[in-house]
């Protein structure tokens, strides 16, 4: 009787179709996990550099002897430095934040030699140039700047407040006349323009002013209808500066933002 001989075609089709299927699985699965760990590799380095973008937003540098007193209510850094508050390097002089009674400007346009002493020649040196590129540029489209009060030292105000508190009153003269240490003028940032006329701005005059000053660095620092912010009357003649950049932020159309709800800060005496 004759052996049946088995075929081994077929069997060997089946085999190496078996390992040809185990051999395309296993290139199929292995490009999707380095897909996988790809991704997620790309993925950690967006997150670590949005940590530190936010972390630097927040960073402040001290200057030497600068010291932090805390934040404001715009998340702004309050600090202080050689007798006068600042935040975020802005100098802020009102009912809440005063100078000290020895602080005077430590780069004068001209050098202070008394503790008596008031004038527009003391201001600031920055300030005092930038004024006078303002006034050539008013002399130029037919207007005339003049400073009436500029800079004035502790003791000066003394005498300037205590006199209109003699004669108004304490409670009136807080409303638009600030106590030793808490006038800005001490500061030597600022300047009352052409008088104290309370519609300087709707005057030709003042309405270039109110216009060009932030080309200066200037602001009106005592807007109309925000004297529950700044603690003081509306002043058309009182400018304060602040630099280009910060300026042009509070200008907002002509409708002046308060310095103090810029910063977040408030303007009442204790």
């Amino acid at each position: 009787m004759k052996k049946r001989r088995v075929k081994k075609g077929p069997i060997l089709i089946l085999f190496l179709l078996v390992i040809i299927i185990i051999a395309v699985g296993i290139v199929v699965v292995l490009p999707k996990k380095k897909n996988s760990d790809t991704t997620s590799d790309n993925t950690k380095p967006k997150t670590e550099t949005k940590k530190v973008s936010t972390e630097k937003k927040d960073e402040y540098s001290l200057r030497e002897g600068e010291e932090l007193i805390g934040k404001t209510k715009t998340n702004m850094h309050l600090t202080k430095y050689q007798g006068a508050y600042y935040v975020d390097g802005v100098m802020i002089v009102n009912k809440s934040y005063p100078l000290d009674s020895t602080y005077e400007p430590s780069e004068p346009y001209k050098e202070i030699t008394s503790d008596y002493l008031y004038g527009p020649d003391y201001l600031d040196k920055t300030v005092m140039e930038k004024f006078i590129s303002m006034k050539e540029a008013a002399k130029d489209a037919g207007y005339e700047l003049k400073i009436s009060s500029g800079y004035r030292s502790y003791k000066v105000q003394v005498d300037l407040y205590n006199n209109y508190a003699a004669r108004d009153g304490k409670e009136a003269a807080d409303t638009y006349s600030a106590r030793a240490g808490y006038s800005e003028h001490q500061s030597g940032l600022c300047f009352d323009l052409n008088g104290t006329n309370k519609d300087f701005l709707e005057t030709p005059t003042g309405a270039w002013v109110n216009e060009h000053a932030i080309e200066y660095g200037f602001i009106l620092r005592f807007p109309k209808d925000k004297e529950g912010e700044t603690g003081y009357n509306y002043e058309a003649w009182h400018f304060r500066y602040v630099g280009e950049e910060l300026a042009k932020k509070l200008y907002d159309n002509g409708n002046w933002i308060s310095l103090e709800s810029y910063l977040g800060v408030d303007s009442k005496y204790e």
